[in-house]
C-alpha cells in the first residue's frame, strides 16, 4: 500500500462527510436539499426518502449521522416517525423541517421536547431569492454543526471494564483556569437579558422552571433566534411551562418586573429610556450576525440603560451573536454568565463570550438558575 493510500485509510471518522438522510414527500424539496448538501465537501446525502415509514424501515441500511425530517408526510408523519428513529439509533441527530405557520411552530417545539436537535423553517410556496438563500444558509449551518457534534458524542463510549486506578503525580504547577473570569458587578442586577439560538427553547424551558421568587424583582428580556410566529408560540410555551407571564414584546411598552418579554421573530428588540422609564423598542433594520432578532442589539442597548445593573445570560447556540453586546455590558460594569460546553446543544455563542474573557461565570445549565437567584438577592458569590 502506498503512503498516500495508507494515509487515506487512517482518516478519522470526524473528517469523513456527514451522512444526511432527507425525508420529505415533496420531490422538489428533496431534489433541492440533495443538490445543496451534495455540493458541500463535508457532507453527503445517504438517502432521499418520501415518507417517515421509509425512513424508519431503512434507517439501518443507510446509517445516516443526521436526518432532515419533514413534518407533514403520508403514511407516517415526522412527529410520529421521530421517536421511532431515535429508538433505533440513540445518537441520531434529527432536524425537523416545518413551514412558517403556527402549526409548524407548535409541531417544531413539540419535536424538540421529544428529542429533535433543532428545526429549520421552510419558506412558503414560491419563496423569493432572499428567503431561499436564508433557508439554505441556515440548513447547511445546522447540518454541519449538529452533525459534527453528534459524531463526537457517538464516539464517547464508556468502557465496559473500569480502568485500573492509579495515583496521579502532583502537577509541577497549578493548572491555568479554562477562561479568564471577571468579578460580578457590585450592585444587584436590575434586569436579566437572555440570548439563545440552537437548543435555546429546551434550555429556556428548563431555566424558567427553576428560577425562584427573586426573578420577580427584575424584568427579563429574551432574544431567541426564531422566525415570526415561532416566537409567538415559544412565548406561550414558556408561559405554560413556567407559570409566569411570558409574551412577545410590543413596541413602546414599559419594561416592568414579574414577567418576560420575548423578541418577536423578524424584528430586533432594544431597550430605551425616557422620562417614564425603560421601554421596549422594536426595529425592522437589517439582520445582525445573519440574525433577526439578534442578541447583540438587545445586550448593547440594555448596557446603556441599566449599566452595572445589567445581568446577561448567553445560552446554547451557533455562531457568535451576543459577543459584541456582552462586551458592551462588561464595559458598563455589568455581568455576563455563559452556559458551559457539556450542557449546550451547540457551544458557539457561549464559547465566543467565554473565550473573550467577558464572563463572570461559565456554568452547566442546571446550576444557572440558582446563581441568578443569588445574584438578584444581592449575593455576589
Amino acid at each position: 500500500m502506498s503512503a498516500l493510500a495508507a494515509a487515506a485509510s487512517t482518516v478519522s471518522a470526524a473528517e469523513k462527510p456527514i451522512r444526511v438522510m432527507i425525508v420529505d414527500d415533496a420531490v422538489v424539496a428533496r431534489s433541492l436539499l440533495t443538490r445543496w448538501i451534495d455540493a458541500e465537501p463535508d457532507m453527503t446525502v445517504a438517502a432521499s426518502l418520501r415518507t417517515g415509514r421509509e425512513a424508519v424501515d431503512q434507517l439501518e441500511r443507510h446509517d445516516p449521522d443526521l436526518v432532515v425530517l419533514d413534518v407533514d408526510m403520508p403514511e407516517l408523519d415526522g412527529i410520529s416517525a421521530l421517536p421511532l428513529l431515535l429508538k433505533k439509533k440513540r445518537d441520531l441527530v434529527v432536524i425537523m423541517a416545518s413551514t412558517l405557520t403556527r402549526r409548524g411552530a407548535e409541531v417544531s417545539l413539540r419535536a424538540l421536547a421529544l428529542g429533535a436537535a433543532d428545526y429549520v423553517a421552510k419558506p412558503l410556496s414560491a419563496p423569493d431569492a432572499a428567503a431561499s438563500a436564508t433557508f439554505k444558509r441556515e440548513l447547511l449551518e445546522k447540518v454541519r454543526s449538529l452533525g459534527r457534534r453528534g459524531r463526537a458524542l457517538a464516539r464517547q463510549v464508556v468502557p465496559a471494564v473500569p480502568a485500573p486506578r492509579t495515583i496521579p503525580s502532583p502537577p509541577l504547577q497549578p493548572e491555568a483556569p479554562a477562561f479568564r473570569l471577571r468579578p460580578f458587578a457590585l450592585m444587584p442586577p436590575r434586569a436579566l437579558l437572555i440570548g439563545a439560538s440552537t437548543g435555546g427553547p429546551q434550555a429556556l424551558t428548563a431555566l424558567l422552571g427553576e428560577l425562584g421568587a427573586a426573578i420577580d424583582r427584575v424584568p427579563m428580556l429574551i432574544t431567541q433566534h426564531m422566525p415570526p410566529t415561532f416566537t409567538t408560540v415559544l412565548a406561550e410555551h414558556l408561559a405554560r411551562a413556567s407559570g409566569r407571564r411570558v409574551r412577545e414584546a410590543e413596541h413602546g411598552e414599559m419594561i416592568v418586573p414579574r414577567g418576560a418579554y420575548v423578541a418577536p421573530g423578524g424584528r430586533h428588540m432594544r431597550v430605551v429610556r425616557d422620562r417614564d422609564g425603560a421601554k421596549i423598542a422594536l426595529g425592522d433594520d437589517p439582520p445582525i450576525n445573519f440574525c433577526k432578532p439578534a442578541v447583540d442589539p438587545m445586550f448593547s442597548s440594555a448596557a446603556q440603560v441599566w449599566g452595572p445593573g445589567t445581568l446577561a445570560l448567553v445560552l446554547t447556540g451557533m455562531g457568535s451573536d451576543g459577543a459584541g453586546g456582552a462586551a458592551a455590558i462588561a464595559g458598563a460594569g455589568g455581568s455576563v454568565i455563559a452556559q458551559d460546553e457539556a450542557t449546550s446543544v451547540v457551544w458557539g455563542m457561549p464559547r465566543a463570550v467565554a473565550q473573550a474573557g467577558l464572563c463572570s461565570a461559565v456554568l452547566p445549565l442546571p446550576a444557572i438558575a440558582a446563581r441568578i437567584n443569588r445574584l438578584i438577592a444581592g449575593d455576589r458569590t
